[in-house]
């Protein structure tokens, strides 16, 4: 299931986006700036990156079937990816094309003054954006760092989310300051640079994305959770030895493998309750544990 925060997160970019994606469009158009453009092409797309991560968790929270008897969970890293690669082709690359395609042949750049006013405007639109994101994600993050969080983070859509937002205010501030370079100068070598500088910003962003959702949707290991777990199961008396832990991540829930020998002396009905409980138990402490398949043996 995904989590009301997730949602909240993502409408708030999707506003902030859209107003700031129209208001763009306008300014480039009429002052003829190519970072303002760029700009407004990554805006755009970061509205429907939005669209398509709320429609990712909406089927995320499909209903297990037969088919898929873990359910869908994992769906919302599938729509991620989808997100990762319109930022690196539309965002990213067209940017790149676009400033070189004004770098080679100039366009006069006109009402700086107007495209520098909506420029900041949308700085400040990003930052109350990324700003509610960051609010989200506090109580997940913790005491880790932002980056840290990232790397460990099982929910993608505010993965995606804070990543725009980074790379958005990032972009808004090369955009600023390669319009400024031009006005001062005259020069729109300096704007058609910032249209490229943008592009390659998006490109990497995407690419860091991308590569985290990749591992997710790989089934990556909650590696805390296998700790938590295997440490429980070597403090019971029943348990001889632990021989392995695993803990996917499957969307929001996370399904655990335990292989764990036994006390040898304990009849079947025994081992059997002992297992329950301990089923039980781990399921209380981990609210994001849903499956746990616990096999006896006595080598790995």
């Amino acid at each position: 299931m995904s989590s009301p925060n997730s949602t909240t997160a993502i409408l708030y970019a999707l506003a902030a986006n859209l107003g700031i994606a129209l208001a763009k469009s306008g300014a480039a158009f009429w002052t003829g700036s190519g970072s303002l453009l760029a700009e407004a092409i990554h805006s755009f797309a970061d509205c429907g990156n939005q669209i398509l991560l709320f429609i990712g968790m909406k089927r995320s929270e499909k209903e297990a079937t037969r088919k898929h008897p873990m359910g869908f969970g994992r769906e919302s890293y599938i729509w991620s990816m989808m997100v990762a690669f319109i930022l690196f082709s539309v965002g990213g690359v067209f940017s790149v094309h676009e400033g070189w395609q004004r770098y080679i042949d100039p366009h006069s750049v006109e009402n700086e003054g107007v495209a520098l006013l909506i420029l900041t405007i949308a700085f400040g639109f990003e930052y109350f954006s990324l700003k509610q994101a960051l609010a989200v994600i506090q109580t997940e993050k913790g005491t880790r760092s932002l980056w840290q969080w990232f790397k460990e983070t099982q929910s993608s859509e505010l993965m995606v989310v804070t990543g725009e937002d980074l790379a958005a205010l990032a972009g808004l501030g090369i955009a600023l300051v390669m319009l400024g370079l031009t006005m001062i100068t005259g020069n729109t070598a300096y704007d058609a640079a910032g249209s490229i500088l943008i592009g390659f910003l998006l490109i990497t962003v995407a690419a860091v994305v991308g590569t985290e959702v990749h591992s997710l949707l790989l089934g990556e290991a909650a590696e805390d959770i296998s700790d938590n777990v295997q440490q429980y199961l070597e403090s019971q008396p029943c348990v001889l030895q632990v021989l392995n832990v695993w803990a996917i991540n499957h969307g929001n829930n996370i399904m655990v493998s335990i292989k764990a020998e036994l006390q040898p002396d304990m009849s079947v009905v025994s081992a059997v309750n002992e297992i329950n409980a301990m089923e039980r138990q781990i399921k209380q402490t981990n609210a994001r544990v849903k499956w746990i398949f616990f096999e006896i043996d006595n080598a790995d």
